[in-house]
């Protein structure tokens, strides 16, 4: 058995050498991203979009998960560019009604209000992206979590990528190989993989996303102990077997939903986690690396913060050359300018 799980262990890694070179030319050019981008033309940027995002989480702390939600969608899809916030028109097919992100991603709102207050203050200056960036950021600080600076400089793309969709963004029922190449072709490590899941310490999972774990090896994972069966149990009133509950939602942190800690990571270890995706980082037979990591973070807040900081800089950054050659700074986040 040991030695099966050590063959398994070294397909793995050859995997992701293999991922790892293949993907390597993606994000290895220079993008012109800078920390004081809007120094002289906008320099109210930055204090514009926190008191924003303070009255939407004020109004409800829900909306801190669906503004980081967005940005990562955005991310994973044609890098960070705000395609994810273009609205279909007779020429554009838009990234929202992908089966993804249909009833997934909400929040769309709060950005449009941020836009307005910025043109009114910086007419057709910061960019959309720029913004969805920005707010991630203040959403995560606003429930408790840590701060880092926010290099800013994007433009917007005037196309999306529905297609990628499918083929980009993690699912709730992946399994961990599948995990680890989508993060890897973002030029994101393991390391970065398991410190962003931890996004899920706040936000909510919709019943057709955890359906599957809950009927299947929640039991298992957690080790049948009563505490967990009970939680399973209301689970389970959440979500029914049948299809007729599939928008009923459940907190991915049912111990502290609306506070950004390291909750998440002590879940997994319960074998507790909401969605499959997430359990697999700790559970899978494959789980080597990401389980010491998941370790790591269940008993270090500091170590977490410090690594989700660092990985989240680094997802802002994924770009398309392109659209730093042929983007634009939208005047309404919603469409293309004419």
């Amino acid at each position: 058995m040991a030695f099966f799980l050590n063959s398994k262990h070294i397909v793995l890694q050859c995997m992701l050498l293999v991922l790892s070179i293949a993907c390597s030319c993606l994000h290895a050019s220079e993008h012109p991203l800078t920390l004081d981008y809007y120094k002289s033309t906008c320099p109210t940027v930055l204090e514009i979009v926190r008191k924003e995002m303070e009255c939407a989480v004020l109004s409800d702390p829900r909306n801190a998960a669906l503004i980081l939600r967005l940005h990562f969608h955005d991310c994973f899809v044609q890098g960070c560019d705000g395609s994810v916030l273009l609205d279909d028109t007779i020429t554009l097919q838009g990234e929202k009604k992908a089966p993804e992100n249909l009833h997934a991603l909400k929040g769309f709102r709060i950005i449009d209000r941020i836009k307005n207050r910025l043109e009114s203050e910086c007419p057709k200056t910061v960019s959309c992206a720029d913004i969805l960036t920005i707010a991630a950021r203040d959403a995560v600080l606003l429930v408790g979590g840590p701060y880092w600076d926010v290099p800013l400089g994007r433009k917007d793309s005037k196309n999306a990528g529905y297609e990628l969709t499918e083929r980009n963004l993690p699912k709730a029922n992946d399994g961990l190989l599948s995990i680890i190449s989508k993060f890897i072709s973002q030029g994101l490590s393991i390391t970065d993989m398991v410190a962003l899941s931890g996004s899920h310490t706040i936000g909510m999972a919709r019943c057709v996303n955890f359906r599957e774990r809950i009927y299947g090896d929640f039991p298992a994972t957690s080790g049948m102990n009563p505490v967990s069966l009970n939680y399973l149990s209301t689970l389970k009133s959440v979500c029914s077997a049948d299809r007729k509950s599939d928008q009923n939602v459940s907190a991915m942190d049912h111990v502290t939903p609306n506070l950004f800690d390291n909750s998440y990571y002590r879940i997994l270890l319960r074998g507790e986690g909401l969605i499959n995706s997430d359990q697999e980082l700790y559970s899978s037979v494959l789980a080597v690396q990401t389980k010491k990591l998941v370790e790591k973070y269940a008993g270090n807040t500091i170590a977490f913060f410090e690594q989700f900081s660092e990985s989240m800089v680094k997802l802002g950054n994924i770009t398309n050359p392109e659209t730093y050659v042929n983007g634009e700074v939208r005047k309404d986040c919603r469409f293309v300018n004419t």
